[in-house]
């Protein structure tokens, strides 16, 4: 299986692409540093096309299952993306999804959003209980709750949402994060 930390030490930043226009810009040259992509759109025809692009550029490539139309809420997402793709792995929001997407030889990132306390409390059980290789916490923008996720889980944590500038992905790392995920054409030439 891949090993996503030792890519990530190397290259922390991550391209998060929602749109085709996403894709055709990190296709390009200027970002053949970058490793990692978490494709955050397609449906069910398109995602084997998507992939196949990034793949060909030599991309690391995980595909959040929820916002393929036509995979959101299935509980097959895990093996679609296994047996259509050449994905790398897969972005859920369901714990057992992680564990499905493991079993079948896919690395895996548990996303979660923390809006309050009320959610935070409900992750942490979430975390001791999913088997992700990475975990990724929205909004990237709280180094405090970084930190304290970060020291408190041994897995890998990405931070992802609202990551605009330098200073978003300096305080990232600095709390803990291991990289961090963002749709920023600035951000992704750092």
């Amino acid at each position: 299986m891949l090993d996503i930390r030792e890519v990530l030490y190397e290259n922390p930043v991550i391209m998060a692409i929602k749109d085709g226009k996403d894709l055709r810009e990190c296709l390009k040259e200027e970002y053949s540093d970058n490793k990692v992509v978490f494709v955050l759109y397609g449906n069910i025809e398109t995602i084997p096309t998507i992939v196949k692009k990034l793949k060909d550029k030599d991309k690391i490539v995980f595909v959040h299952e929820n916002l393929v139309e036509g995979l959101s809420s299935s509980h097959f997402s895990p093996s679609f993306i296994k047996k259509y793709t050449d994905a790398d792995g897969i972005i859920t929001l369901r714990a057992q999804n992680a564990y499905e997407a493991r079993k079948i030889g896919l690395c895996t990132v548990f996303r979660f959003f923390l809006l309050d306390s009320l959610s935070y409390e409900s992750v942490k059980d979430t975390i001791k209980t999913t088997s992700s290789d990475i975990l990724e916490v929205l909004p990237g923008i709280m180094p405090k709750m970084i930190g304290e996720i970060s020291k408190r889980y041994p897995t890998p944590l990405v931070a992802g949402g609202l990551i605009r500038d330098k200073s978003d992905v300096v305080d990232a790392l600095n709390a803990g994060a291991i990289a961090v995920s963002s749709s920023n054409y600035a951000v992704w030439k750092m």
